[in-house]
């Protein structure tokens, strides 16, 4: 029966009655961080600010396994250096999947090349002529460029590497010779690749192939043939994300929290784990618990980058408790909000654990997973039983399936 328009305004008036009052305060200069985030910021991308930050601290109440995820030209702004690496240590974030270019910029400040305030308006004529490379308001000698390149190539070339492996695995070799480099240059500001090795938290790339570390691959393969024999595993990388975020809900708190800077490939790169497991593997799942994005595009163009938790939930790729009450969408910069967040929270001492070391546990986890597939072998061997002559399903064949 359909509700009345005077019972649906008495909802109304109720729901609204229990709303959380605005409650603007004077600020003294004494407050905490939290303090502040709680009275100064009551509306509009403000409070998209405040609600993430809340959403922050929940994921770490209820030891949700945190999965970050990273686009955009972080590691150049030193997002890593000043929020990341100190998320990692406090053993806040579980796992990390980001772009390749972001692991090959943070190598520049490692072997002495320095990033550099630029004015963007310049004229990129005249930087290329003086051969600066410009990101956006920063840039960097292009020899930075060439040296890093000597450097992945040399890495690669190593005994370790000449194998099939997937991105977790690379990267985890990768952070511990950088480890052993900046050890011996007395490095004092640690690369993402070396703390995430220390740490044991694995990073994945999901587009390997777009970035400047694999392009010095290519090069290698070009070069040496078969005596390179370094390659990635794309599939087995894809099945270690679902088994890693089952092996989480499994073995640790049941919940799963994924914190979304930026968007692009990392973003649906991690969350595509969920349906890999609910719908193709037969696994069940419910989704990430807990998703809090910064992202500066609009939702309403079609995006993966902006897709909010609601359109993701019907991709299973979202918990219904994630749509809610465990969901923000920040549409802002990155880089204009999330230091600031995270300095709020580690102004809380209560905002630290022991790392999960999910590199330590990977090879058990994907024995886990293996075992549940195992279990649905035969119903899975009937998803790919299917002809062309089959009838395409109708909607009552449809209202079956739900049922």
């Amino acid at each position: 029966m359909a509700k009345t328009p005077s019972s649906s305004k008495k909802n109304l008036r109720a729901h609204y009655s229990g709303a959380r009052k605005a409650d603007p305060r004077p600020i003294t200069g004494k407050e905490s961080p939290a303090e502040l985030l709680a009275h100064a910021f009551s509306a509009y991308v403000g409070r998209q600010e405040r609600t993430a930050f809340e959403l922050m601290r929940r994921s770490m109440e209820v030891d949700a396994s945190i999965f970050l995820t990273l686009s955009g030209a972080m590691t150049p702004a030193g997002l890593h250096q000043s929020c990341i690496i100190p998320l990692i240590e406090k053993g806040i974030i579980s796992a990390l999947t980001t772009t390749g270019a972001n692991l090959y910029h943070d190598a520049h400040r490692i072997i002495g090349h320095a990033i550099r305030e630029v004015n963007p308006n310049a004229g990129d004529l005249q930087y290329r002529l003086a051969r600066i490379i410009r990101i956006y308001d920063l840039g960097f000698w292009e020899e930075a460029l060439l040296d890093t390149d000597r450097l992945f190539s040399a890495l690669l070339r190593r005994p370790e590497f000449q194998r099939k492996m997937t991105t977790p695995e690379f990267h985890y070799l990768l952070g511990k010779n950088i480890a052993a480099i900046e050890k011996q240059l007395g490095v004092k500001q640690p690369s993402l690749l070396s703390t995430c090795y220390k740490h044991a938290v694995p990073i994945f790339v999901g587009a390997v192939q777009d970035g400047s570390i694999f392009l010095n691959a290519v090069k290698l393969k070009r070069m040496l043939g078969a005596e390179f024999k370094f390659e990635i595993d794309i599939n087995d990388d894809v099945y270690w994300m679902s088994a890693i975020q089952h092996y989480c809900r499994h073995h640790f708190s049941k919940k799963l929290a994924i914190w979304i800077l930026g968007g692009g490939v990392p973003k649906n790169y991690t969350l595509q784990g969920e349906p890999l497991l609910d719908q193709i593997l037969g696994v069940p799942t419910d989704g990430f618990d807990i998703d809090v994005q910064f992202c500066v595009d609009p939702v309403d163009n079609g995006a993966l980058s902006s897709c909010p938790a609601g359109e993701g939930h019907t991709w299973g790729k979202v918990s219904i408790e994630a749509v809610e009450a465990g969901s923000m969408y920040v549409h802002t910069d990155v880089t204009a909000v999330f230091p600031w967040l995270t300095h709020a929270l580690l102004s809380d001492s209560k905002m630290k654990r022991k790392p999960r070391r999910l590199m330590d546990v990977m090879q058990e986890a994907v024995a886990f997973l293996d075992a549940d597939v195992k279990k649905r072998h035969k119903s899975l061997l009937k998803t790919i039983d299917w002809s062309p002559d089959e009838p395409k399903p109708d909607a009552e064949a449809h209202e079956t399936y739900v049922r």
